[in-house]
């Protein structure tokens, strides 16, 4: 079985987010979207809610599973049986960093890293980006599925 991995804080989820989804999903048999939980870091949602999300907006995918981890990524692929990563890239600046990353788990542990570049329509697109927008009444309902909209609205008011 190809399994990949699609990690991320999602914190919240966006449509630039769910597009990769939606493509790494045609490419393997399963595709783990893996919420990374940094505890030194405190989120607008919390782990539970953004999975929630997660589940919510990927239940039309069959063969795409939304699970929480913590620690190195590369020991979450190994314990989930996935030779390959999945990340998107906005822009080159994305780039330098994933590359780091990408080296780094192919040295700790041989997984593999998949660059798939975003739709131009969410080259821009990141979830601190929308949290600040909603923050300060802007429609982000563009940019996030509708109950990620809901939630943000919400949480933030608006």
């Amino acid at each position: 079985m190809r399994r990949a991995v699609c990690p991320g804080s999602f914190d919240p989820v966006t449509n630039g987010h769910l597009d990769i989804v939606g493509r790494a999903s045609r490419l393997f048999d399963e595709l783990i979207v893996g919420v990374l939980i940094n505890q030194s870091k405190t989120g607008l949602f919390t782990e539970d809610e953004r999975i929630d999300m997660l589940r919510e907006v990927t239940k039309g995918y069959d063969n795409v599973r939304v699970l929480s981890f913590r620690g190195l990524l590369v020991d979450f692929c190994r314990k989930h049986d996935a030779a390959v990563v999945v990340k998107g890239l906005r822009a080159v600046s994305d780039f330098d960093y994933e590359l780091q990353m990408a080296q780094m788990n192919i040295g700790l542990a041989g997984v593999e890293t998949l660059f798939m570049p975003t739709n131009p329509l969410y080259s821009f697109l990141s979830s601190s980006l929308v949290k600040e927008v909603a923050k300060w009444g802007g429609d982000v309902s563009s940019h996030v599925p509708d109950v990620v909209a809901a939630r943000l609205l919400e949480r933030l008011g608006g």
